[in-house]
């Protein structure tokens, strides 16, 4: 059975980036959550401690690597499939980012406006020796992305349900088929429901 120990926002904080400061050289971070769970903020927070120790880091949200509206929506705009399999261009992110920090030191920060339907038009940027791009959204891992280290902010049904807006509980079986079939083990597992006090898993980090 799984043991968890409460920690607080800050505390997660300081124990991810004391772990990824451990990592020598460019650095492919995951936080992996539903919206509902709202994993940039956090990434946007462990980005900044990163900084003020002195190292590169960013925050990609995949919500900026969506594909165009024709394709996610072919099915409609609630199709629950679409939602899983073509709704983000996981690939992209793949090519665009996580290989190409590694390969080429070079990065796109975001590659389509979910908002204006266009592409998103971002300059590709070079990375130093010690880049840190930490990449948030849903559905990241069991995606086979090569990442080195990985967060799951992990929330229940009822909390998703709670925490979704009506507009997008379409969303919700689509976040639990997948994590169902992909458990993915991540690094480090995090209890979400509560995101003011959320519960670390205490087995040992992969």
């Amino acid at each position: 059975m799984p043991q968890f120990a409460a920690i607080t926002r800050d505390g997660l904080v300081e124990l991810v980036t004391h772990r990824i400061l451990e990592l020598p050289g460019r650095q492919i971070i995951a936080v992996d959550g539903a919206d509902a769970a709202e994993p940039v903020p956090l990434a946007d927070l462990i980005a900044a401690a990163l900084r003020a120790t002195g190292r590169a880091a960013y925050v990609v949200s995949l919500h900026d690597y969506v594909r165009p509206a024709s394709l996610r929506m072919e099915y409609g705009r609630d199709d629950e499939l679409s939602y899983r399999t073509a709704w983000f261009d996981y690939e992209a992110l793949r090519r665009e980012v996580v290989d190409a920090l590694h390969d080429t030191a070079r990065w796109l920060p975001a590659l389509w406006n979910e908002n204006t339907d266009r592409s998103a038009r971002a300059a590709i940027r070079p990375a130093a020796p010690d880049t840190v791009v930490l990449i948030a959204g849903p559905m990241l891992l069991g995606r086979t992305l090569p990442f080195d280290l990985t967060l799951r902010l992990d929330m229940s049904e009822p909390a998703l349900r709670r925490n979704t807006p009506p507009d997008h509980q379409w969303t919700i079986p689509a976040l639990l088929h997948h994590h169902h079939e992909n458990p993915d083990p991540p690094t480090f597992f995090i209890r979400w429901d509560h995101p003011h006090r959320p519960a670390l898993r205490t087995e040992p980090p992969r």
